[in-house]
């Protein structure tokens, strides 16, 4: 045999890697093997190439000789069988297994004037010995060997195929409607051998196979689920006859199943694809065929928006050609009124982010299909715009992404180079798809990580010099266009529809701007126009910036539960800061605070409301939001008040701080940043701080207006219910008591009296209306109520409490906690009152009974009339009350003994109990889970209505905002429901256990 006169340097510099084995391949194939060694350098894989030429020679038997000459003879015919070699090694496998396949490739067309799908379709049924001109083509080859030789001629289509498009540069378009013919063709070919297994029965029903997915669409991919939906309706005989309804059903459902085996099955030569009917009406709980009438049933009553969607692409390929288009006719009216359906947009919406969540956390960045920038992006996108506009206009209706694309730009609904740059995105990802399935012919979307494999795909893909990091960049920079275009594809001409300068950009008509703006998710869609308008009309910088801005926003918007009021916010923010050097320039160069301002606005009415108030607070957002200590609040609050000159701008100035970090945490609690317990402590040393700087203004002036040097007595305000226990919420009031204590000498009366009007003034001074939200004062759980004094003092509590105090009162002070005001007096209040709220010894059964009596009593006259008790969250069953009960109960019997319950918080005191043995482990993680769950929802609810409410609301948007601020994608409202009743359904029951 000769030597090949190759060097290694030489096979390096061609991009083979392994030279040794290079060079002993050559010299295996001999003096044939020179002219195809530059050939071979062609290849995505040089290596890989040689490698199966060598096993192929060998499988070729005698024909080893001619074969190889023959390619030496033939350029054409060796770079096509060298480029499928080094691309595929499934391919390269089936060529050793069938070596005489090769010659497939000695011509690169089909070698026919017939349609292709056609001759596809022919040959496939051939293979299996059935008559293509038949009306019922019937396999005649024994079962076994039918199947295999199904797939052998599959395999041999397929060949011919990945030649043509790995050495001949075809069209990704083509080589995708090629697959979807060669589809069509097998599974009339499995239907074939279906009709055989099934026998006379066969010719009782007519079965129709419609195509869905990709392979409807025309744009199948090298491996691929095909999904199918079977059609069926019973035969008629030559004479007349019917088949029953329930043979056909039983014989449809006969052949439809063989046809799922026969493709799916592994044999010895292999399977093809999976056929996939979960698409069908009730998917895989559903009958596997229906009539045509059940169908209608079905997509007239039942359907959701994303089956509608599906049914964009739906196609007959196979069976009873016929019968398939008469289900098209039946859907397709349908199909295109879909937007016109309520909940149209949740629906869809809702589809997507399924997918999104099924993407595997470890390939989510190498996810070609589903991820980020990636094939279903620009699919989802093509999709919506047809369904919107589609009804209307009968000129985009094409199922095929690409085309269907390039209808969207001729017709005016997708910018001309907008529509050029998506098309070349997504031919490069279709093509790199293609090529990363080709290897073993697999069915994967997602990008390989080795070093080998990203060159093999980079030189597949035409990038021979560093394949694999011109790959990446290639990769990057189409993904990146796909969620830019994504962004312009829907809301850029919704900017154009407004403008009143033509800007040569693609112009909606104001209807047309309409329906993509409802099917988008905006209630209002001719508001949502008049409000783009005077946030982009004139010529000005910041118009010009709101129209760079606006497409991104409205996304974000339309992912929010209410886009209509973040749009709106979005203006009367812009109208109050637009011209403000640093807003506009902070939303266009850091992209995170505008997509935190778009969900605040779009999901949160509280928020929205403080930043009207507070329109820097958008500064705010680029930056930490933790909640500050309170001593850093008093300081600030501190110094600001100080630096007025009289009282009333000195309160007003402390309450703009609290209205500042209001923001900070409310924002941060929507932006999910922010834990419920530290919500709760956050919102605690806000007013700790607002309470602790009013007092000390409102004492320096009352002092000054009445004469006093130094203030005749000393205050404290001490926080009760929520406050104490440094649990508020948005809404809830400050419940507190007013103690003083008179400096030595002072006159009492005088004292007190100061005192009451210091008290007086704190709560009117909180209460005014003004730029900043109000904090309610509410000293109502003082000794006798609002009947007795608003401020006592220490040996007047004292006394009161030794003499009057019920068990209701003790109760009460467990979440008594003495915050702002004079150190030493808080120190003595808490002392005074330890005794009673931790009684040594615990409590007496008869008070262990009224503390129960007290609370049956609550629950029954404090629910309100007509509210639902499963859904009240402070007074529902197994809500905050319940559970808050339960830990005060343990508290008020057991913290005489075991000090680590004498703590006004909740859950603190909730371990401590477990600790102590006083509950179970898992009694303690049910009421922690459901305390915790009920709070986040309350909170939920205030800053998605903009108001405290105790039951989750009935409005839909109002319902779906609280869903998503706690974290339920696209305000899953049924799964938010259902997870608040089982919490509360098994804290209800810890309840009953514990309390009771």
């Amino acid at each position: 045999m000769s030597r090949v006169a190759t060097t290694k340097g030489t096979l390096l510099r061609l991009g083979f890697q392994r030279t040794d084995e290079a060079l002993a391949d050559l010299a295996l194939l001999g003096v044939a093997s020179e002219p195809l060694v530059a050939l071979l350098a062609r290849t995505a894989d040089p290596d890989q190439a040689l490698t199966g030429l060598v096993r192929l020679a060998d499988a070729a038997g005698d024909e080893r000789a001619t074969m190889l000459a023959e390619l030496a003879d033939d350029e054409g015919t060796a770079m096509r069988l060298l480029c499928v070699l080094g691309a595929s090694e499934a391919l390269a496998d089936h060529l050793a297994r069938h070596p005489e396949h090769w010659r497939e490739l000695t011509d690169p067309t089909l070698g026919s004037t017939r349609p292709p799908a056609y001759v596809v379709r022919a040959g496939l049924l051939a293979a299996v010995g059935a008559d293509p001109d038949s009306d019922l083509p019937t396999a005649t080859l024994p079962d076994a060997e039918a199947v295999d030789a199904l797939r052998v001629e599959y395999r041999r289509v397929l060949l011919r195929l990945a030649a043509r498009d790995l050495a001949h540069d075809l069209g990704v378009d083509d080589a995708a409607a090629e697959l979807s013919d060669l589809a069509a063709g097998t599974l009339d070919a499995a239907l074939a051998v279906a009709r055989q297994r099934v026998g006379e029965d066969a010719g009782c029903a007519r079965l129709a196979v419609v195509a869905m997915g990709k392979c409807g669409g025309h744009e199948l991919n090298y491996v691929s689920d095909v999904d199918v939906i079977f059609v069926h309706e019973p035969a008629v005989a030559a004479d007349g006859g019917r088949t029953s309804d329930a043979r056909a059903l039983r014989t449809a459902t006969r052949l439809a199943s063989h046809l799922i085996r026969i493709c799916s099955e592994h044999t010895g030569e292999g399977t093809i694809w999976p056929v996939d009917a979960a698409l069908r009406p009730e998917g895989k709980a559903g009958p596997l065929t229906r009539t045509l009438a059940s169908h209608r049933g079905y997509y007239e009553r039942w359907a959701k928006a994303w089956e509608f969607q599906a049914l964009l692409k739906a196609r007959p390929v196979a069976g009873d050609l016929e019968l398939g288009g008469e289900f098209i006719a039946t859907v397709e009216p349908m199909v295109w009124s879909v937007a016109e359906r309520d909940g149209f947009v949740a629906d869809v919406q809702a589809m997507r982010r399924r997918v999104l969540d099924h993407i595997p956390a470890k390939e989510a960045d190498r996810q070609l299909k589903l991820g980020w920038g990636g094939l279903r992006d620009v699919e989802f996108a093509v999709q919506l715009l047809q369904l919107v506009h589609g009804l209307a206009d009968d000129r985009i209706r094409a199922s095929t992404t690409l085309s269907a694309l390039a209808q969207l730009t001729e017709h005016g609904y997708v910018g001309r180079e907008d529509g050029e740059a998506l098309h070349d995105a997504y031919a490069f990802l279709r093509t790199l798809e293609h090529r990363i399935q080709l290897v073993q012919l697999r069915r994967t979307h997602v990008v390989p990580d080795d070093t080998a494999a990203l060159r093999r795909l980079g030189r597949s893909i035409g990038f021979v010099r560093e394949p694999e990091a011109t790959l990446a960049s290639a990769w990057e920079h189409h993904r990146r266009e796909v969620r830019r275009l994504n962004e312009k594809l829907f809301y850029r001409p919704l900017l154009t529809a407004v403008a009143r300068v033509h800007s040569g950009e693609v112009r909606l008509s104001s209807e047309a701007a309409g329906a993509r703006l409802a099917a988008l998710g905006y209630a209002d869609p001719q508001a949502a126009l008049r409000n783009l308008e005077a946030l982009t009309s004139g010529v000005s910088r910041t118009a010009t910036l709101q129209r760079a801005l606006l497409p991104a926003m409205l996304s974000w918007f339309a992912e929010g539960a209410d886009p209509d009021a973040g749009l709106f916010g979005f203006r009367r923010l812009s109208e109050a800061l637009g011209r403000t050097p640093w807003y506009l320039r902070t939303l266009r160069d850091e992209g995170e605070v505008a997509e935190r301002l778009a969900h605040l606005l779009s999901t949160s009415r509280y928020v929205t409301g403080l930043l009207e108030r507070e329109p820097q607070g958008v500064r705010m957002l680029g930056g930490d939001l933790s909640p500050l200590s309170a001593e850093a609040m008093i300081e600030e609050m501190r110094s600001t008040a100080a630096r007025q000159d009289d009282v009333d701008k000195a309160v007003r100035a402390a309450r703009a701080v609290r209205r500042r970090e209001l923001f900070r945490v409310a924002a941060g609690d929507v932006l999910d940043l922010t834990d419920v317990a530290d919500v709760g402590a956050a919102l605690s040393r806000i007013t700790d701080a607002t309470l602790e700087t009013t007092l000390e203004v409102v004492g320096r002036d009352l002092c000054r207006q009445r004469g006093f040097d130094e203030p005749p007595t000393a205050m404290a305000v001490v926080a009760m219910g929520r406050y104490g226990g440094f649990e508020l919420s948005y809404g809830s009031d400050a419940d507190v008591l007013f103690v003083h204590q008179p400096v030595e000498g002072a006159d009492p009366h005088r004292a007190t009296q100061y005192a009451t009007a210091v008290a007086n003034e704190v709560r009117n001074q909180l209460a005014l209306p003004g730029a900043d939200p109000a904090l309610t004062v509410d000293a109502d759980l003082r000794p006798e109520g609002k009947q007795g004094a608003l401020v006592r003092t220490l040996d007047s509590y004292a006394a009161y409490y030794a003499k009057w105090s019920k068990v209701w009162e003790a109760q009460a002070l467990l979440r008594a906690d003495a915050v702002v005001g004079d150190p030493a007096l808080r120190t003595a209040f808490e002392q005074l009152i330890d005794p009673l709220r931790y009684p040594r010894g615990g409590l007496s059964d008869d008070d262990v009974l009224e503390v129960r009596r007290i609370k049956a009593r609550v629950d029954k006259e404090r629910m309100p009339r007509g509210a639902d008790p499963q859904l009240h969250l402070k007074l529902g069953r197994g809500g905050l009350a319940d559970i808050e009960w339960t830990v005060q109960l343990l508290q008020m019997r057991f913290a005489g003994e075991v000090p680590a319950l004498r703590t006004p918080r909740t859950l603190t005191a909730l371990e401590a109990a477990r600790e102590a043995g006083l509950v179970t482990d898992d009694d303690a993680a049910v009421l922690t889970e459901a305390w915790r769950a009920v709070s986040r929802v309350r909170n939920a609810v205030t800053l998605a209505r903009g108001k405290a409410a105790e039951q989750l609301p009935r409005d839909t948007r109002e319902r779906a905002a609280v869903a998503a601020i706690l974290g339920y994608p696209g305000g899953r409202t049924d799964e938010m429901v259902n997870d608040h009743l089982r919490v509360t359904r098994l804290a209800r029951g810890v309840v009953d256990r514990v309390f009771w």
